[in-house]
């Protein structure tokens, strides 16, 4: 009896290995025949392709509708051509093997014509649809969607009736309702906007104003009055929510814009808090820490992945030590007097820029991790860059460490202790000048460690940092100096508005309007949201 189950699991295996040898051997001689014959022949080697269970066919048929499907002069090998960069690289057809760069010439194009077109789209879309991975479903779905065609309806209609995945189903009833909306059939057309009216995409919306438009007098421009009316009916409940989504939408971005004016001013807030310097070259320290960023993409360009997790104690390490240097070198020298140091510190980014810009690096773009690119479409009206949610979580996460630096340790508790009061801090044994010199370097590191999250949405440049002093100051201040509770309110506070009011008013005018109302709110509050209680409050 075992023996006998054995046998037939053996004879079941070798039916399957020999089922797959035949279809990889049918696939190999009917690809061959794509470079052959008239374009009438190509058409009917495409239907016999589509029939192959071979998962090589939909990216053959694909390369092929892309104008990427070539043939090698020298033996006719079927290859797919893929652009890097200048270059030019190939994979062959059959085994999948990667040839490397080549030199196009020596490859000739397999041609095709619209007619072949025609026919290779509702292939390609019938092998998507059938796809086991939901992602190519629902993406061949989406793009169903932006380019309704009637003649691909009952493929549509076969495939949704098929579908286990509710997100695309949902996308193909949206589809389906797109080509429905076509027909002269009253019920069929009021059924389509039925289903319309539950998708927020743009296209869904400009099909919902069109069959609600009116004319000069008033009525409706669609040739059937109740399928206007339920289409106006509808369209205002579909604008609420693309309204409202857009609203959170530009909620979301005000916090992320907010995250990264923390970033940027929380180490300011520090120097300044604590050593009541006013610091022009932090702006440069985030610029340092972009370019370290960049640097280190460059010293490991196989470790693109894991670039920026290797670029953040990098980037600290560097802005922390040129803070120190800056400290010890030129502040040190001019306590007590603000003006000197606003001055001298103004030269000493002006210095900075300009050694940047004698190495010709002006303006590189740092690569994006694959983990990092793309965005989250929450819907048709909503969506949501992952480098700037990710940013978010990040300016967190590093608020968070400082905060444990500052209560939890005795570099913390120095530093708090020189800020209530320096004379009593220094007759306690604590050295309050590398206390200053270590301050300024935390504060200087983490704007190394902003420049690496600000080197993900912008280029690196010479003037990265001045772009954010500005709004750097106006947090802290605004937060209250030295305060990072205020410095995080300050900077979602800032974020929130000037997103918000960039629709109305514009990027220009909407800094203006914060600028005034900053201005008129430390007339009324002096001290900030958040007033730190210390020796300069004091003073």
């Amino acid at each position: 009896m075992i023996l006998a189950r054995k046998i037939a699991c053996m004879l079941s295996l070798l039916c399957v290995f020999a089922a797959t040898a035949a279809n990889a051997d049918e696939f190999s001689e009917t690809a061959a025949q794509l470079s052959q014959g008239s374009y009438g022949d190509k058409i009917k080697t495409i239907d016999a392709l589509s029939a192959i269970d071979d998962e090589r066919v939909l990216p053959t048929l694909t390369a092929m509708l892309d104008a990427r499907l070539f043939t090698r002069k020298s033996d006719d090998l079927l290859v797919i051509l893929d652009k890097s960069g200048k270059d030019t690289l190939a994979s062959a057809v059959l085994s999948g093997e990667s040839l490397g760069v080549i030199n196009e010439k020596e490859f000739k194009k397999i041609r095709i014509n619209n007619r072949v077109r025609r026919a290779l789209r509702p292939q390609i879309a019938m092998l998507q649809l059938v796809s086991e991975d939901e992602s190519v479903r629902l993406q061949s779905a989406k793009d169903l969607t932006k380019n309704p065609d009637a003649s691909m309806r009952q493929v549509i209609a076969d495939a949704y009736v098929d579908e286990k995945s509710g997100k695309v189903r949902s996308t193909l009833g949206i589809a389906l309702a797109m080509i429905d909306i076509e027909q002269k059939d009253p019920v069929v057309r009021l059924a389509a906007v039925e289903t319309l009216s539950k998708s927020l995409d743009p296209e869904v919306v400009a099909i919902l104003k069109g069959l609600a438009a009116r004319d000069d007098d008033g009525a409706f421009t669609d040739a059937d009055p109740a399928v206007a009316e339920l289409a106006e009916e509808k369209l205002k409940s579909v604008e609420a929510k693309v309204s409202f989504y857009k609203f959170t939408e530009n909620i979301v971005f005000g916090f992320s814009l907010g995250s990264i004016l923390l970033l940027a001013a929380i180490g300011l807030a520090i120097t300044f808090g604590v050593m009541g310097v006013i610091n022009m070259a932090h702006g440069e320290m985030i610029m340092l820490g972009a370019y370290t960023t960049f640097a280190i993409q460059q010293i490991f360009p196989q470790l693109i992945d894991w670039s920026l997790l290797m670029a953040i104690p990098a980037a600290f390490l560097v802005s922390g030590c040129a803070g120190v240097l800056i400290e010890r070198l030129v502040i040190r020298h001019l306590y007590g007097r603000p003006l000197d140091t606003l001055l001298a510190t103004f030269g000493i980014s002006l210095i900075l820029q300009q050694a940047v810009r004698m190495y010709d690096s002006n303006n590189v773009a740092v690569i994006t991790p694959e983990w990092l690119a793309g965005f989250w479409q929450v819907n048709g009206a909503m969506a949501l860059t992952y480098n700037r949610l990710y940013i978010l979580i990040f300016s967190l996460l590093v608020l968070g460490a400082l905060a444990l630096v500052l209560k939890k340790t005795m570099m913390g508790l120095q530093m708090r202790a020189v800020t209530q009061n320096r004379a009593m801090a220094n007759s306690m044994g604590i050295r309050s000048s590398w206390v200053d010199a270590l301050t300024f370097g935390l504060g200087s590191g983490i704007a190394g460690i902003a420049g690496v999250a600000l080197s993900q949405i912008t280029n690196v440049g010479p003037n990265l940092g001045q772009a954010y002093i500005i709004d750097s100051f106006m947090v802290v201040v605004f937060g209250g100096v030295g305060n990072l509770l205020g410095t995080f309110f300050g900077a979602m506070s800032l974020g929130v508005a000037n997103k918000l009011l960039e629709p109305y008013a514009g990027a220009v005018v909407g800094k203006i309007i914060v600028l005034v109302f900053i201005i008129l709110f430390i007339q009324w509050r002096p001290r900030g949201l958040f007033a730190l209680k210390g020796r300069f409050v004091e003073d």
